[in-house]
């Protein structure tokens, strides 16, 4: 029988273990932690009983995953949840960009920049499918459907920036620009048009929902799956050279390109070894988790309900501080995200001690202490907040990276999202995942498609060695 291990059991090391196992391959997944998930888990860091979730939150391309639709997984335990409010963008003025599931109740709540939002998201949110298959997957392949790729590459290549000044409300451009800065890069630059877009069309098609239990769930159910499979897990065992691995057909790293260079060394073709050491990370991200008593006493009421909540102002403000972090200045009104997943799944919380998850964009590697930040943001769009914390939990850049090694300076989408990364990582290459040693591959979020709960980076690296 071929036999794999899978280093790493993030949501990519756990997609690639599935795959493998599906198609009869021994497989055996070690894990550096005592804990699985990477990225996804969830822990009570504040007050008992309220649940945290540690790095990702919500879930809009976990539940619209090519690959994760086609698992069962609530057959193992996932159950997603949703809010009456997918996400909310307040502004200073009381006012708010507001997105709902619903195109049409969405278009409505933009008034005059409804018909706008209709044109420009409505045919990526009925073609969302489609597009999921062909962006999800490397580069190099023939597109099964060139007419939606052609849609969406119109308002996927101009920045976001500009993207946002065709509505003319506040609320419209901050609303889009929100979402846009998911992509962690100067709003000013080509193609960071592209993450919001597809983060819209999901939300329109599938919504933004949470893991009820937490994102921990997630990793349970692949685990449990993969269990079912016949796969093993084995946490706690730290991998520092391929040569710690006993013998198998085929090695899975889900593991940043710093992290393979580390472990493999000069057994990387130099060509490689060289891509891998260039590869750009991009800013970090500072994580402050909240209890807060009663919740968050937003002035906004979309707020108030929304399982999502934008923190950064206009449009213009938005550039601006994204422009600072990718510079090297950490702003004194930083953008931060906000997660209220409490409120699609009640079981979070103690009593009225409800989870507060926020994290800020801050620089690469910023050594300071961004909560008092983050909480004034908190503050600016809800003011009394302060006096409702009962407990509170922070991670810098510097936790982040002990946190899940992946995440270097604190980059918690494991790879600078410019141009020529977003479609051509770790490395220009026909096989992206493919790390030059036989029977090697690299199935991390720094591989196509990025960064995200999808799975597709794992599922797509064990095609590829399948394949091979």
């Amino acid at each position: 029988m071929t036999t794999a291990l899978v280093v790493g059991a993030g949501p990519n090391g756990l997609a690639a273990a599935v795959t493998l196992a599906q198609h009869g391959v021994e497989v055996t997944v070690i894990e550096a932690a005592e804990t699985i998930g990477g990225g996804t888990r969830s822990s009570e860091h504040t007050v008992p009983g309220v649940l945290h979730d540690d790095c990702s939150a919500v879930h809009p391309m976990g539940a619209g995953s090519p690959y994760l639709r086609t698992l069962d997984l609530d057959s193992h335990g996932l159950e997603w949840k949703w809010p009456e409010v997918d996400a909310a963008h307040p502004l200073d003025t009381g006012s708010a960009g507001v997105l709902l599931r619903s195109l049409d109740d969405t278009a409505h709540l933009l008034g005059a920049d409804g018909r706008r939002w209709r044109q420009l998201f409505g045919p990526l949110a009925s073609r969302f499918d489609d597009l999921a298959q062909d962006l999800l997957r490397p580069i190099a392949h023939v597109p099964r459907h060139p007419g939606a790729l052609a849609q969406l590459g119109l308002r996927a290549l101009p920045p976001a920036g500009t993207l946002a000044r065709v509505f003319q409300s506040e609320e419209a451009r901050a609303l889009f620009a929100g979402i846009a800065a998911h992509v962690i890069h100067p709003l000013t630059r080509p193609a960071t048009s592209s993450v919001g877009a597809m983060m819209i069309a999901a939300a329109h098609t599938y919504g933004w929902p949470v893991a009820a239990g937490g994102s921990q769930s997630i990793t349970n159910a692949l685990a449990s799956l993969l269990g079912s499979l016949g796969g093993k897990i084995e946490t706690g065992q730290p991998v520092r050279s391929l040569s710690d691995l006993p013998p198998s057909d085929i090695v899975m790293l889900d593991l940043a390109p710093r992290g393979v260079v580390d472990i493999a060394g000069d057994l990387l073709p130099a060509r490689v070894r060289r891509a891998y050491s260039r590869y750009r990370y991009g800013p970090g991200a500072f994580k402050v988790d909240l209890a807060v008593d009663g919740g968050v006493p937003w002035i906004n009421e979309h707020c108030r309900r929304a399982g999502t909540v934008h923190l950064g102002g206009n449009l213009a403000e938005i550039i601006a501080s994204e422009r600072d972090i990718a510079r090297g200045i950490m702003p004194s009104r930083p953008f931060v995200l906000i997660g209220q997943q409490y409120l699609a799944d009640p079981d979070r919380s103690n009593g009225d001690v409800h989870p507060i998850w926020a994290y800020a964009h801050v620089p690469h590697g910023y050594s300071g202490d961004a909560t008092d930040a983050i909480i004034g943001q908190i503050e600016r769009f809800a003011p009394g907040t302060r006096e409702r914390i009962v407990g509170a939990f922070s991670r810098s850049t510097a936790a982040m990276s002990v946190y899940n090694p992946n995440y270097v300076g604190g980059d918690i989408i494991t790879g600078e999202n410019n141009p020529v990364q977003l479609v051509l990582r770790p490395r220009i290459a026909v096989d992206p995942y493919r790390t030059g040693i036989d029977g090697v591959y690299i199935c991390s979020a720094a591989t196509p498609p990025g960064a995200g709960v999808h799975g597709m980076c794992g599922h797509n690296a064990a095609l590829a060695a399948l394949r091979n």
